[in-house]
């Protein structure tokens, strides 16, 4: 079996101490130790020719870092029901750790409590990453809590509220994305607009329910607040455009719609708020905007690494891209309009330009 190489075989091999070899794999130089270029580069010369590989023990003793980002997800990301909606995430956090020269490590065994994952737990290995960043719609606050008291650095990949202190995270600029559509929406003659969701819980869907709520207060129009997407409520309430906080929820609003013979968008207007997070059989491609979780992925790390150099608890919020149709979705005809054609209201809710 041969003998794994030591720092102090090199410091032989190079005739220097194993102080000076350490300080050379560290690119370090002590206040009290000037090592002279030549003996630098005779220390590196012996390591090329010796195929010396430094012992990841020792050098996370060193610098104190295993150079090991750990990635933790609420809800798994490799069954297909996911996959989607986590995947450009993922992209974006392993193109910044291979910049940044850190393998991911990505945490798999906490223990479900209600069928969620919970960071701590009697096998907790969150500690041997240097840190982690948190996915997931939802996370919880007890997690974020414990995880600020015990000094453990993270970011999380969406927009939290302080818990037991300011949380460090990358997330979505909602309520102007929101804003925006609305705009453009009432621009083209609807007055009666509906948001389809939740609207409350995880801070994503607190921050588009208030981007509805501030523009149709702004514009002047009225809003509705309805929480399943069932087209008979869409109808009793007079509602020309919906905002659904679930594209799933539009597709199942346009399929009800196109059984009773409605034609989208001439009848009614359906707007994405968002990326699928469900799998659903879909022809369709809604008008609305889409959220840019690739570069969040890769901030995320950008902010995990400036934790772990600086401290602090940095934030950062992107904004998100609007989706728009070949032709915008026009406030659907009402008895005594003139007449409107099919060229002026396609049958897709969104043609890509």
């Amino acid at each position: 079996m041969i003998r794994r190489l030591t720092q102090q075989d090199i410091a032989r091999m190079a005739g220097v101490s194993q102080t000076t070899v350490s300080l050379v794999l560290n690119n370090r130089a002590d206040s009290e130790v000037r090592i002279a270029p030549e003996t630098r580069e005779r220390v590196l010369r012996v390591i090329r020719e010796t195929g010396y590989v430094a012992d990841p023990v020792a050098r996370r003793l060193a610098d104190r870092r295993n150079r090991i980002l750990g990635v933790f997800t609420y809800e798994a990301v490799f069954p297909a029901a996911s996959a989607d909606f986590y995947h450009p995430f993922l992209v974006g956090i392993e193109e910044c750790a291979e910049e940044a020269g850190c393998d991911l490590l990505l945490f798999t065994s906490g223990k479900a409590h209600g069928g969620r994952r919970r960071i701590f737990s009697e096998d907790s290995r969150v500690r041997l990453a240097d840190g982690c960043v948190l996915l997931g719609r939802t996370i919880d606050r007890d997690d974020l809590a414990r995880l600020i008291a015990e000094r453990i650095p993270f970011v999380s990949v969406g927009r939290r509220d302080d818990a037991g202190g300011p949380v460090p995270y990358v997330g979505a600029d909602y309520p102007p994305a929101v804003r925006e559509l609305a705009e453009r929406v009432v621009a083209r003659g609807h007055r009666r607009l509906a948001y389809v969701g939740a609207g409350e819980g995880a801070e994503s869907y607190a921050d588009r329910m208030r981007g509805f709520r501030e523009a149709t207060a702004a514009l002047g129009v009225e809003g509705v607040h309805l929480r399943e997407p069932r087209l008979e409520d869409v109808l009793a309430a007079g509602v020309t455009a919906v905002f659904v906080e679930e594209s799933a929820d539009g597709v199942t609003l346009v399929q009800a719609a196109r059984e009773r013979g409605m034609s989208v968008p001439a009848d009614l207007s359906v707007l994405a708020l968002g990326a699928l997070t469900r799998p659903v059989h879909i022809d369709i491609d809604f008008s609305g905007f889409r959220i840019p979780r690739r570069e969040m992925g890769h901030r995320a790390v950008e902010l995990l690494t400036q934790v772990l150099e600086r401290g602090g608890t940095p934030r950062s919020c992107w904004p998100a891209s609007r989706w728009r149709a070949r032709r915008w979705p026009r406030r659907p005809a009402r008895h005594g309009d003139r007449a409107t054609s099919a060229a002026d209201n396609p049958e897709r809710c969104l043609s890509r330009a």
